[in-house]
């Protein structure tokens, strides 16, 4: 295998894991890459985490997480009825 480069494979973290990092990143007087050294994890993902605890506790005006994937499904929705519309459309010409 030559010409391969190593690439690393982010983890995956369970959300009550990535729950309580948040809740000791905002507790303790240490910095995001320090708690995310001392948990394993990515610094970046440590702030993405903080940010989505944020939004799903009300804290920032965002979409939580179970509004943002309601979005995503009703989008879908969305195209799949305007397709089939399109379709009874043409038929019916």
């Amino acid at each position: 295998m030559q010409g391969r480069k190593n690439v690393a494979v982010p983890k995956k973290f369970l959300k009550e894991f990535e729950r309580d990092v948040v809740t000791v990143a905002r507790r303790i007087d240490l910095t995001i890459a320090e708690v995310a050294i001392d948990f394993g994890a990515a610094p970046e993902s440590v702030r993405r985490w903080m940010r989505q605890v944020g939004i799903d506790d009300g804290v920032k005006d965002e979409f939580m997480s179970s509004e943002q994937s309601e979005l995503v499904s009703l989008r879908r929705e969305k195209r799949r009825l305007e397709m089939e519309n399109e379709i009874l459309r043409r038929a019916a010409a």
